[in-house]
């Protein structure tokens, strides 16, 4: 278990707060707000490739929803046949109904040590352990976001510009076409746009400030990659 930690520690935990103390000290302005927003940008562009491909394999899949119901509906009966049935469609249209899995694989231990440098790791016991040696020891931080919102403080601004790009970036991952029939799946779906909004407003707001602007600036960023992976798969619809 120490081992575990000491990994953790070394490969993701350091790593992060040294480079967000890096960009704070280093980015003309000296904008913690800004070294946040550069930060969550920088992590979000090295998963872009495995991100990107598990969206654009939610978009088949939302597409394909109508030939599955198909084949589910002709085997309902039997579920075996329904089973390898569903493989060889998956096979056949090179689409992997687990691939959205993956990001979040990544990501989690990520946030996860995000979260322990926005929550702990700003400390100055925690940064006189944590700096690398080259990394000059800042005297103070200036949690002053462009010097009108304070991310030392709750923000019900931020939470509620988080709780609305969940919001549309929940939109953007369900099929536009909704089902004739009452579908229990489509149900919870539908549900889960208005839960998700409302359970990042409540985190952001009391974790506080210094996540709702990851939250945003990440949210953001995953908004243009379901509107580059639609615009891909349009064009190559078209052709």
């Amino acid at each position: 278990m120490n081992f575990l930690i000491q990994f953790f520690n070394t490969v993701l935990y350091q790593p992060l707060l040294n480079l967000l103390i890096l960009l704070y000290i280093y980015f003309p302005g000296h904008d913690f707000g800004i070294a946040i927003i550069l930060l969550t940008l920088i992590i979000k562009l090295i998963l872009s490739p495995i991100s990107l491909k598990a969206i654009r394999s939610q978009k088949l899949l939302a597409d394909l929803q109508p030939k599955i119901k198909e084949i589910q509906e002709k085997y309902k009966k039997d579920k075996q046949k329904q089973s390898q049935a569903m493989m060889e469609f998956y096979k056949k249209t090179k689409v992997n109904p687990f691939s959205g899995c993956f990001p979040l694989l990544f990501q989690l231990p990520i946030l996860i040590a995000l979260y322990q440098v926005f929550l702990r790791g700003l400390k100055p016991e925690a940064l006189r352990t944590t700096l690398y040696s080259f990394i000059s020891y800042p005297e103070s931080i200036n949690l002053m976001f462009l010097g009108i919102i304070d991310l030392g403080k709750p923000n019900i601004i931020l939470a509620l510009v988080a709780g609305i790009l969940q919001f549309f970036q929940s939109k953007l991952s369900l099929p536009k076409k909704r089902p004739e029939k009452k579908d229990p799946g489509q149900m919870i779906q539908s549900q889960m746009i208005y839960f998700f909004p409302l359970l990042t407003i409540f985190i952001v707001w009391k974790f506080g400030s210094i996540i709702g602007l990851y939250w945003i600036t990440s949210t953001l960023f995953s908004i243009g990659e379901y509107y580059l992976v639609g615009k891909k798969l349009k064009t190559n619809y078209e052709r």
